[in-house]
């Protein structure tokens, strides 16, 4: 079986691709597993930056909802509660990394996806990525600390924007609301984040990890808390009528009919 996060570590950058390309890299329990272990890997002094991004045409589609299906005939909230969890302890490790993260969007990216992102301290997209929130589509809620992190980026009337009306993003659209810093051209985005990563690594790492220690303290005091809250709140609307809409409606591929119950 192949493994769900790759990790290869050149001149002490980084690059973590997460590699569940069929399932556009959507996150299940492997994925979360094996990428809690490359980003405690990504700890020790001879990684000085890191690159995250996806394999295939994904960066991270959001949660598994297949892998959620198994569960939602007798125990829906079950997965949201394991996965959430695993979610929270990731969005920890990448702040808590004393080195610069960027993400490398490659392509789709909604949900979690979007969460993961928004975690790391730079954000670099091709020019072909597409980015949706697309919890409140499945009667959910955030969670990975979207409702901390995507605001904080884009101010709260344009999370407001991406909650209720789940629109979809394009790159350049992304670029102005401030959910991503740079755009490239799809076939150079991975070469202009390592480069970019090539010169964090040589640059005053200590004074790097000092000042995103700074930028938590200053802006995330609450991190751990927000977490927690949007794990309980996602696991409960796992237990709604509106999320077993939803569910069914996205695998049967129809517009899904929320009753609010």
């Amino acid at each position: 079986m192949a493994q769900a996060v790759l990790l290869d570590v050149t001149a002490g950058v980084a690059l973590v691709t997460l590699n569940r390309p069929e399932a556009l890299n959507a996150l299940n329990d492997e994925l979360g597993r094996e990428l809690l272990a490359a980003l405690a890997d990504c700890g020790r002094p001879a990684v000085r930056a890191v690159v995250l991004t996806g394999a295939g045409r994904a960066f991270c589609a959001g949660g598994d909802l297949r892998f959620f299906q198994r569960f939602a005939a007798e125990e829906p909230q079950r997965p949201f509660r394991e996965l959430a969890g695993e979610l929270n302890r990731i969005i920890l490790a990448i702040r808590a990394l004393p080195k610069p993260v960027i993400a490398a969007v490659n392509g789709a990216t909604g949900g979690a996806g979007l969460s993961l992102a928004a975690a790391c301290d730079l954000r670099f997209a091709a020019a072909g990525a597409v980015f949706r929130q697309a919890y409140t589509a499945a009667g959910l809620t955030p969670d990975g600390a979207w409702t901390l992190l995507v605001p904080l980026l884009t101010g709260l009337g344009r999370a407001a924007e991406l909650i209720f009306l789940n629109p979809t993003l394009t790159a350049a659209q992304a670029l102005e609301f401030g959910l991503v810093n740079r755009v490239a051209a799809d076939g150079e985005l991975l070469e202009h984040a390592l480069a970019v990563a090539r010169e964090l690594a040589q640059g005053a790492t200590l004074a790097f990890a000092r000042s995103k220690e700074l930028f938590n303290r200053a802006f995330l005091g609450g991190l751990a808390a927000q977490l927690e809250l949007e794990k309980e709140t996602i696991t409960a609307s796992a237990g709604t009528g509106d999320y077993l809409e939803g569910l069914a409606a996205f695998l049967e591929k129809r517009p899904p009919v929320f009753r609010g119950r």
